[in-house]
């Protein structure tokens, strides 16, 4: 009887897990596939041919998108020319193309659209790309940024990177 109770309580805790347990990886691939294929409507620049890197910073996050190949200016232009845009955008609270690529329900979304005039949104140019520097001093504000950047590192798969 023991041994019966034994097994039961071992197979609902496997159970359990089995029903709590992160997405599995295939789960995340397509997830990752959906991610690219949205991203081609809204990024001029090659996916696989740039890196999007999410710094989370003690004010806020560094945004850098980033040519694979130092040379290719044609990528490098692309992206310059649209964190230029999406700088614009941010600044006024339009978050609309994180929300197109990755869903409405994106950690950090509706607080960082909701509380844009709070945060300093700075663009610089790169030799091999361009960074969005996103600063305030508002604490809900900063976990706002850093889980919008984990989940765009999350959801961009091989072609984004974080120091997380």
């Amino acid at each position: 009887m023991r041994r019966n109770l034994a097994l039961c309580l071992i197979a609902s805790l496997v159970a359990l897990g089995a029903c709590t347990a992160p997405k599995n990886s295939a789960d995340q691939t397509a997830r990752q596939a959906e991610i690219a294929e949205k991203g081609k409507e809204v990024m001029p620049f090659d996916l696989e041919k740039t890196t999007h890197r999410f710094l989370p910073i003690d004010t806020g996050l560094r945004q850098e998108v980033v040519a694979d190949n130092a040379n290719d200016a044609t990528q490098i232009e692309l992206i310059q020319d649209h964190l230029t845009s999406e700088a614009e955008r941010f600044r006024s609270g339009d978050f609309g193309d994180p929300a197109r690529i990755h869903g409405s329900n994106m950690p950090g979304l509706t607080e960082l659209s909701a509380g844009a005039t709070a945060i300093t949104i700075t663009f610089t140019n790169l030799d091999d790309g361009a960074a969005l520097d996103f600063r305030t001093s508002d604490p809900a504000l900063i976990q706002a940024l850093h889980s919008w950047g984990q989940a765009q590192v999350s959801d961009h798969g091989s072609h984004a990177e974080s120091t997380e």
